[in-house]
């Protein structure tokens, strides 16, 4: 898989992560970012450091630092919620309203048979996401989201049990069959980063409607709009 760089500098890069590509080696194996990260020295003596997480099937602008300093600065960034970052879902089904503020607090569970999942829970961590829809086709929905928080599968379960439809090809809280038939990834896309840095340049970075979102229809302007809610941030995933 091809890593375009969307942003660079002395202390930071940000690449344009393949949906399919984990940040860390699997334990069945097979490739991962961290078997790349030499190759993105480019020049540098250090390997860049992932500062947030992506899902492995999650396309999209992912943050690296290029020295320790950086990181410390960045994950700060991250944790103090000055972070702005935007991500475009295809939602398996139609939804109503053009968009609003879903708030469901999420605690992680656990079982022996169906392992690990974020559910909605009344004494869970306090999760906002702000949603606009964009464009509907052929059953589907392109929808930006815009997570105020930071909490693990954030999007993922207020697609599901806030706005009622998950996203296309979730394994997890969708279901399989239905409109845009069978895809390869859970249909998620970081499509801008901002990463303010005080008075030197903020970061900022824009990654393309990627190809599999192309396919099914989906060719709405990836630039945000004017109405869209203020800074997020999101430091583990989606």
């Amino acid at each position: 898989m091809e890593l375009e760089i969307l942003f660079e500098d002395g202390e930071a890069l940000v690449i344009d992560k393949p949906g399919g590509l984990p940040l860390d080696r699997p334990r069945a194996g097979g490739p991962s970012l961290e078997d790349r990260l030499d190759e993105l020295k480019l020049g540098f003596q250090r390997e860049p450091f992932p500062v947030h997480r992506l899902d492995r099937d999650t396309s999209g602008c992912l943050l690296l630092a290029r020295n320790p300093k950086a990181l410390k600065r960045f994950s700060a960034a991250f944790e103090e919620r000055v972070v702005d970052k935007r991500y475009l879902g295809i939602l398996a089904g139609e939804i109503e309203g053009e968009g609003g503020t879903i708030e469901l607090a999420l605690s992680k569970v656990s079982t022996v048979k169906d392992g690990w999942r974020m559910i909605p829970a009344r004494k869970g961590k306090p999760a906002v996401t702000h949603w606009r829809k964009l464009e509907v086709r052929d059953g589907l929905t392109l929808v930006e989201f815009r997570p105020e928080t930071g909490r693990t599968h954030q999007i993922r379960v207020h697609a599901a049990s806030g706005l009622g439809v998950a996203l296309l090809g979730d394994p997890v809280y969708g279901k399989q069959g239905g409109p845009g038939g069978n895809v390869r990834r859970t249909m998620l896309h970081a499509a801008g980063l901002t990463v303010p840095r005080g008075e030197k340049a903020a970061i900022v970075a824009n990654s393309p409607m990627p190809a599999d979102f192309r396919a099914l229809g989906f060719d709405t302007p990836d630039a945000p709009g004017p109405d869209s809610p203020g800074p997020e941030a999101e430091a583990t995933d989606e």
